[in-house]
């Protein structure tokens, strides 16, 4: 028998064997759906169960939020409060619960905080559930694959949600989307979103084909043409994964313009989305009085450039101390010695991770000799923010694609001006022309912030009183009252479904009396 016809024989009878598997692999796998199936059906009934025994003790619906960081002091965390405090005031007979994975804390130090930080009370109780595994949703646990490890985290921490409290609508203010679908299969309720910056996007898909370094694409990637190829694969299958999960929402909401055009990209449910701009109290800072020409004559020699955000990677303050830097050197700033300009860095620390990045942020300033003219404020109080904004000549921000900016609100509202990331929300919803003339300056760079700040300084203030007034005039779109309404209306569809089924409980009882 020659070779050829030895490989031909073996060919046919790998063949009949692949063959008498076929049916058998059939089986099995029919088998193993049906069990998945029952147990999933299993799973879902019970969680019902404790959905209606809940129900038959409360006598309410209740509309529950995923927030595992609801102490933080973010934007993020503001239209949390502000969304239940609208919610609360509309619907008087539902009951409302946040998941939280804040420990060591009380809910009435939760509520305090939001009421120190963000100038908001609630007008009545709310329940917490306490998570234990936040841990499983922190970056630091995942030094590779990050996105998909924190999203397969969250599925397990909203299981953990989920079997604490069975809600009867559920809602996710903070992006984690892999849990719709825990909620929307396992736990049989209705869910929405409201989506303040996509976990995936283009943007980065692009960064990674480019291979550009930024603090999401390390060097030894974006170096490599093998680990980018890999890494271009990877984000087009967690993508695809993102946009199956997110499209499990009833309602969504973005934040911004920019938002918006990513989440239609991936989630692909343009009936179903809106943008509901989030709330900045840009009341409290409009009712502070504008400085007016001769105030600024009078305070030209102590000029100050405050930041506001969260000390995460991705707000970039190592571009803000570096730029600053390169202002003190440029020509017709004073030397080091003189304090004419200092940077002033507010914002919260959600962990120790956000804790050892300030520490970083410190050795920086004191590599580039500006230690003295840089101050760290950490969880400051709202009164003291509202005061740094207000004395502030420039508001800083240089988050690369922010998906809105409440603290450029912030900063434009209280008279300051701003200085902002060329890209995402800043550039496409906030720091737009309006009546006709400019509201602040965008920049890219190292080089071109140290010359926006430059101008700005150099500006006389007759001209810096002019664009402080039109950026005032042009931040009320983004106030509280615009946020509740716009808010309020995108929920509706949910909310009412609460009422059907509460209608529909209260036929049944009446049945079987």
């Amino acid at each position: 028998m020659s070779a050829h016809e030895h490989s031909s024989l073996c060919l046919c009878d790998l063949i009949r064997l692949l063959w008498s598997l076929l049916l058998p692999c059939f089986y099995l796998s029919l088998v193993l759906t049906a069990i998945l199936f029952l147990f999933i059906m299993g799973v879902r009934t019970w969680l019902q169960m404790k959905r209606k025994s809940r129900r038959a003790q409360d006598g309410r619906p209740a509309v529950a939020f995923f927030h595992p960081y609801c102490n933080a002091g973010g934007g993020g965390e503001r239209v949390l409060w502000c969304a239940l405090r609208a919610l609360q005031s509309r619907y008087q007979d539902v009951s409302f619960v946040v998941y939280t994975g804040d420990q060591g804390v009380t809910a009435e130090e939760i509520l305090d905080g939001a009421r120190r930080r963000f100038n908001i009370r609630l007008p009545r109780a709310v329940k917490f559930v306490f998570l234990k595994h936040r841990l499983l949703v922190e970056a630091k646990l995942y030094p590779h694959f990050t996105l998909l490890g924190q999203s397969v985290g969250s599925i397990f921490l909203g299981w953990e949600a989920l079997t604490e409290f069975v809600p009867d609508l559920y809602i996710d203010s903070m992006g984690y989307a892999f849990t719709l679908p825990v909620f929307r299969y396992l736990g049989g309720c209705h869910v929405g979103s409201y989506v303040h910056y996509p976990t995936i996007s283009t943007d980065m898909l692009s960064v990674v084909r480019e291979r550009n370094p930024r603090f999401n694409n390390a060097d030894y990637i974006s170096s490599n043409p093998v680990l980018s190829a890999i890494k271009v694969i990877y984000y087009c299958v967690f993508a695809l994964l993102y946009g199956l999960a997110g499209s499990c929402s009833d309602v969504v909401m973005v934040n911004s313009t920019w938002t918006l055009g990513h989440i239609l990209a991936l989630w692909r449910a343009p009936n179903r989305t809106s943008v509901v701009y989030p709330p900045c109290d840009v009341q409290a800072f409009l009712d502070v009085p504008i400085r007016d020409e001769d105030e600024e004559k009078e305070r030209k020699k102590c000029h100050s450039v405050v930041s506001v955000g969260q000390f995460r990677p991705e707000k970039d303050h190592q571009l803000q101390i570096k730029a600053f830097r390169k202002l003190l050197d440029r020509k017709g700033v004073e030397p080091a010695g003189q304090e004419t300009v200092k940077l002033v860095l507010i914002g919260g620390c959600r962990n120790q991770e956000d804790e050892e990045r300030v520490q970083m942020l410190r050795g920086l300033c004191l590599d580039l000799d500006v230690a003295d003219r840089v101050e760290f404020k950490l969880n400051i109080p709202f009164e003291e923010l509202k005061k740094d904004l207000t004395d502030a000549t420039i508001g800083l921000h240089t988050m690369w694609n922010e998906h809105f900016g409440i603290g450029v609100v912030e900063c434009m509202a209280a008279g300051t001006i701003i200085l902002a990331h060329k890209s995402g929300g800043p550039k496409l919803d906030i720091v737009v022309p309006y009546d006709g003339g400019p509201t602040g300056f965008l920049a890219d760079d190292e080089d071109s912030y140290a010359e926006a700040m430059e101008r700005i300084l150099s500006m006389t203030p007759a001209a810096q009183l002019e664009i402080r007034r039109r950026a005032r005039l042009s931040v009320t779109r983004f106030s509280d009252q615009e946020f509740e309404g716009s808010f309020l209306a995108a929920v509706e569809p949910l909310m009412s479904t609460l009422r059907l089924s509460e209608h529909y409980l209260f036929c049944v009882n009446l049945l079987f009396k």
